[in-house]
């Protein structure tokens, strides 16, 4: 494996395995995944969005509470079952060169991460650790960027030499 293509498979499966620790801290522990200020990001996600208070919403309806942290904790489940796809991907198909996977993780890391920064962006909830979501979503373009060949839109393999280069011996 050449230089380049070791550091775009390190960055993919670094960018993959933190999207994949955060869907688990939020499918697991939401009360627990800091947001801005240091405030759960579930309660600065409710607040910033409704301009109410997580703990009257709790006092008032307990169940809607609960509603809501149900599915914070299922949109973190998805996010644990794209970044388990990702990893195998990543570890396998991308470390070889394989065009389509160069494809699926160009869809899926910016569907998975843009949803994320998104709804940070509308709940008004962006503090120090969602910058990290900005941080992955770079470090795979970038992993991206360094597996490029233009033989990844015609067809082969990512890594493949190009056509007027002779491979030596």
């Amino acid at each position: 494996m050449t230089g380049r293509r070791r550091v775009a498979w390190l960055l993919m499966l670094s960018a993959d395995a933190g999207l994949l620790a955060w869907g688990a801290m939020a499918a697991l522990a939401p009360d627990r995944l800091p947001g801005p200020g240091g405030i759960p990001i579930l309660t600065a996600g409710y607040e910033g969005f409704t301009k109410g208070s997580w703990q009257e919403l709790t006092y008032a309806s307990p169940g809607t509470a609960q509603y809501v942290t149900l599915l914070f904790r299922l949109y973190g489940a998805y996010i644990v079952a794209f970044g388990l796809l990702a990893l195998a991907i990543t570890v396998v198909p991308f470390r070889r060169g394989e065009r389509w996977a160069w494809w699926a993780l160009l869809a899926g890391n910016t569907l998975a991460y843009g949803a994320a920064m998104t709804y940070d962006r509308i709940v008004a909830a962006i503090g120090p650790f969602e910058i990290s979501e900005y941080a992955g979503i770079v470090a795979v373009y970038v992993a991206l960027a360094l597996a490029f060949r233009p033989n990844v839109i015609r067809g082969g393999s990512v890594y493949q030499a190009h056509p007027t280069h002779v491979a030596p011996g």
